[in-house]
């Protein structure tokens, strides 16, 4: 048996109707491409077996879109293939995204007889009236009623998104919004700031409106959520998310530590040691892509040993369990001292902390997280010459570079070397 883990990640781009403030790649109306993206996800599945099963499937989490619309009866499907194709742990953590209104009882009676044991439900508020602003189609009466459907068939481990920033939304209703979340006693909270997305309804209907909360509006809101969260028992483990002891998600913990995952599906991203990929935003071209054996890739890089560092500073600082010199130098053989000298100065701030070898945000840290580790990657950059006695072996190698293969075929020889541990 391989002794190395792989998160699966499959993509399901259908909506029953488009949310105004989403940017992923999901399309409503399009459910007559249902069935022929069913045969492609199961095909691209049976294909990728060779390299699947150079790993043991630990997690597996269906996002989308939504892949409760999809219906449980095609993501049973799906997991029958996985199972098939690839060496799934028996206890391995398998999320399915749900949408209140597409929650029913049967339907989740089928998806936890199939092994899914972890359910993501989309709430973001409590307020019908905020519901229908942002073009949600369920109500709160609809979300309780799920997760009543979703206790009463054995799931004993829910989680549910929040929104804050919301407009006209006030500091009192993300109060009572978090208030009645908690009363649900679910084990895992998400909680996201509004980002307005060019091309969305929102961008349109909201940019710089007065109704949007101000910036420190939006801050306190955050501030007051990690708060009151981890005052009644559910730990903040990265910067929008919350849960009970032990049910953090093992699957979103892949991306942030720098894990291996597999991603399928229009969109999908993938993260093979140093290799990352991601497939074509195109439902329809993913589907003749797979029929006819033609490449699928959208984009793809290697990283070298710099940018997997700043891979780790980027995603490991975003995490409470941060970052630490013996992981660093493992990872990048760089030197730490300008890293630790600009964590202390943050800490006189207020805006990091210690915690034995280790190093993370605080609260306020969080808040201004995209500042600090753009400021700590420059750090990471400046001096690097006589820092990282690897560097110039690497400039030396590119010099040597001789004319490379076509892009597919140079893809294909990377993607081989990762996946059989080379």
């Amino acid at each position: 048996m391989p002794d190395r883990q792989l998160g699966i990640y499959i993509h399901i781009p259908f909506c029953a109707s488009k949310c105004s403030y989403c940017d992923f790649y999901s399309l409503a109306g399009c459910e007559h491409l249902m069935p022929d993206y069913q045969d492609a996800l199961l095909d691209h599945i049976a294909e990728s077996s060779h390299s699947i099963k150079n790993y043991e499937v630990d997690t597996i989490y269906f996002g989308g879109g939504t892949p409760s619309f999809y219906g449980a009866d095609r993501i049973a499907g799906i997991l029958d293939e996985l199972k098939l194709n690839g060496n799934v742990r028996r206890d391995a953590e398998i999320t399915v995204e749900c949408n209140p209104d597409s929650a029913s009882y049967n339907a989740l009676k089928l998806l936890h007889d199939e092994g899914v044991n972890r359910i993501s439900l989309g709430l973001q508020a409590t307020d019908n009236d905020l519901l229908r602003m942002i073009g949600r189609r369920h109500t709160f009466e609809q979300a309780k009623r799920a997760i009543d459907n979703a206790r009463s068939v054995g799931f004993d481990n829910i989680s549910v998104d929040l929104m804050y920033g919301l407009p006209t939304q006030t500091k009192q209703d993300w109060a009572k919004t978090l208030a009645q979340t908690v009363a649900l006693h679910v084990e895992h909270i998400s909680v996201y700031g509004l980002k307005l997305e060019k091309g969305t309804p929102m961008y349109r209907d909201y940019r710089n409106s007065p109704t949007l909360p101000s910036d420190d509006d939006q801050a306190d809101m955050y501030s007051y959520a990690a708060r009151m969260l981890e005052h009644y028992g559910y730990h903040q483990y990265e910067i929008s998310n919350f849960c009970a002891p032990g049910f953090l998600s093992r699957h979103n913990l892949k991306y942030w530590e720098l894990d291996d995952y597999m991603g399928f599906g229009p969109g999908a991203h993938s993260c093979i040691g140093h290799l990352r990929y991601s497939f074509v935003r195109d439902l329809k071209a993913y589907i003749t892509g797979v029929r006819r054996g033609t490449s699928l890739i959208d984009e793809y890089n290697e990283l070298d040993t710099l940018e997997r560092a700043a891979e780790y500073l980027m995603l490991g600082m975003r995490t409470s369990r941060g970052i630490s010199e013996h992981d660093y130098r493992l990872l990048c053989q760089s030197d730490w001292k300008p890293i630790e000298k600009t964590l202390k100065i943050f800490a006189d701030k207020g805006w990091t902390v210690p915690n034995g070898e280790r190093w993370h945000f605080t609260v306020p840290g969080y808040l201004l997280s995209n500042q600090l580790i753009s400021i700590l990657l420059e750090v990471q950059a400046s001096g690097r010459i006589e820092n990282t006695p690897w560097l110039s072996e690497l400039f030396d190698a590119e010099e040597k570079t001789e004319m490379p293969p076509s892009e597919e075929e140079l893809f294909k020889e990377m993607y081989q070397k990762v996946t059989k541990g080379a």
